[in-house]
């Protein structure tokens, strides 16, 4: 379950719910998902790894007791490990394309929270490939604030002037409060559940009466 969103937004600044609301998504999520068995099923957290909504979401993970991935990058400035990643879980690149790999290649759902060009490369990197099936399995995409990405990006107007099918819309959704993210990313993890193959009497057999 990947995170993404910006670097400098915090706890306590002018756009601090998103912050907060990243947190709690995250908490909310790792609950739910300690229900699945471990060795079939396991949806755990992952980030950039470094502050603002990626801190959120390690934050979150850590405050339900969960594990938590951080795929950090090194940087100039801004970008550093935050301290909310489990321990042999934070892993750093060099380059953004690999990094950006690992995060196509395991995740099955995510979750994008405002951010800058670097939130914007990698949302559109992966709706590009949902978009032309280069994916073994789709991600479920969640637009977190519906009024911060529909003022940034207008997606409409790419397929009015049909840069986009008007069926690439439906490639994402939107949500403005944790409680809805959550339903939209439950509904989609839900399928990517491994049921445990039972073994079954191709007609029937005979059991010990009690």
């Amino acid at each position: 379950m990947v995170f993404f969103g910006s670097a400098r937004l915090t706890e306590d600044g002018p756009l601090g719910r998103y912050y907060r609301e990243a947190r709690e998504l995250a908490r909310l999520v790792t609950e739910w998902s300690r229900q699945f068995n471990k060795e079939n099923s396991r949806f755990v957290v992952t980030t950039g790894g470094g502050p603002g909504i990626m801190e959120a979401a390690n934050r979150g993970a850590e405050d339900a007791g969960g594990k938590t991935v951080g795929l950090n990058i090194g940087l100039p400035s801004e970008q550093f490990p935050n301290p909310f990643i489990t321990d042999q879980l934070s892993f750093e690149f060099h380059y953004f394309f690999m990094r950006k790999f690992w995060f196509a290649y395991l995740a099955k759902a995510m979750v994008v929270f405002p951010g800058g060009f670097g939130t914007l490369d990698e949302m559109f990197e992966i709706l590009t490939l949902v978009q032309t099936h280069k994916l073994a399995k789709k991600i479920s995409v969640v637009m977190y604030g519906s009024e911060y990405w529909k003022e940034v990006v207008n997606f409409e107007a790419l397929a009015k002037h049909g840069m986009i099918s008007s069926d690439d819309l439906k490639l994402f959704q939107f949500a403005d409060d944790p409680p809805t993210a959550m339903e939209l990313l439950t509904e989609a993890l839900l399928q990517h559940v491994e049921v445990p193959a039972r073994e079954t009497p191709a007609i029937a057999h005979s059991v010990k009466p009690e």
